[in-house]
């Protein structure tokens, strides 16, 4: 796939969604990390419904430590892996306080050394929360770029890699969300609403659908 067509891709998904924004629920940066922690093999869903009444009570580290992780367990018991993710969100939540002041930091090392924090969390909330143009591949933006031909990689770090490199710098900052909607929505798992999308004939999928 070359420039232009790459261009004209992220033009026309600029063009339908000039502003998106991610489907999780949060109020400020540090409930971002957490509703992200949660989201690993768990529906967005399914987290805003568990942190619904959660972000009412728990606004900050402090806060969340000071509920507990028997409390927080209360709250997330629908959430797969829940018993593991309350453990790192209070480790994480410690972390936090004891050596950023209860801020969630804007660097990616920082982020990462958080316990349940790895590449894909922390791009999310340097993108989502911190504006910063990074893209964080999950199962959907993997299957997307290899499927379109936009940035074809054998894993994600590969994929994430080329997505760096050949998406136009104009439209990074919201590349992410761009390409995560459309593989939940249009491009999907089985089969693709090929005859739905707005990229059909820019897409280099070999066997595209009617639908």
């Amino acid at each position: 796939m070359n420039r232009d067509k790459r261009t004209e891709i992220f033009t026309r998904l600029r063009k339908e969604n000039p502003h998106p924004v991610t489907e999780l629920h949060y109020g400020n940066p540090y409930q971002l990390l957490v509703a992200v922690t949660l989201s690993a093999q768990a529906t967005d869903v399914g987290v805003n419904k568990a942190t619904r009444a959660l972000f009412k009570k728990v606004k900050t580290p402090r806060a969340m430590l000071k509920l507990g992780e028997a409390g927080l367990k209360e709250y997330i018991r629908t959430i797969g892996l829940y018993n593991n993710k309350a453990k790192n969100i209070i480790a994480a939540s410690r972390m936090l306080v004891e050596l950023h002041g209860g801020k969630v930091p804007e660097q990616r090392a920082a982020l990462e050394a958080l316990p349940g924090v790895g590449r894909k969390t922390a791009n999310v909330v340097l993108n989502t929360a911190f504006g910063q143009p990074t893209i964080a591949v999950d199962t959907h933006i993997f299957r997307v770029s290899n499927r379109t031909g936009i940035a074809p990689g054998k894993n994600v770090i590969e994929v994430e890699k080329k997505l760096l490199k050949f998406v136009p710098e104009a439209f990074r900052q919201h590349a992410h969300h761009w390409l995560i909607l459309l593989g939940r929505y249009t491009c999907v798992a089985r089969s693709p609403r090929c005859g739905s999308c707005l990229i059909e004939d820019l897409c280099e999928y070999r066997h595209k659908t009617e639908n």
